[in-house]
């Protein structure tokens, strides 16, 4: 029986060693040994754009131009933002942008600094 992790961003139990990472054949997910192993069931995991678990109080950095809804003005990419809290819904990260002020994200649009 193999000791390898299933993979955490579709279960599947086929995952296999390449060097520093774990590979899933059946999704192409890749994810690094010390990374923080998959949740049980009911448990949510957050991730950036590149797969990497955020955590509240993590740093992140914008990887899109995102127009900021009922204004003219848009978060440039390359906007470091500090402190972010995880939550539930749609925009699943809060947090505080520069010279914009309370925001809502949603963590496929950011890379973990």
């Amino acid at each position: 029986m193999s000791d390898l992790p299933k993979c955490p961003q579709c279960g599947s139990a086929y995952t296999y060693d390449d060097g520093a990472l774990y590979v899933c054949p059946e999704c192409a997910h890749e994810w690094a040994k010390g990374a923080a192993a998959p949740a049980g069931p009911g448990e949510r995991v957050w991730t950036d754009a590149h797969g990497n678990v955020l955590q509240d109080g993590d740093t992140v950095t914008i990887i899109k131009d995102l127009k900021v809804k009922g204004s003219s003005s848009v978060v440039k990419v390359g906007t470091k933002v500090k402190n972010i809290r995880l939550a539930d819904g749609d925009h699943d990260i809060d947090c505080k942008i520069p010279g914009f002020g309370a925001m809502g994200l949603k963590s496929e649009f950011v890379k973990k600094v």
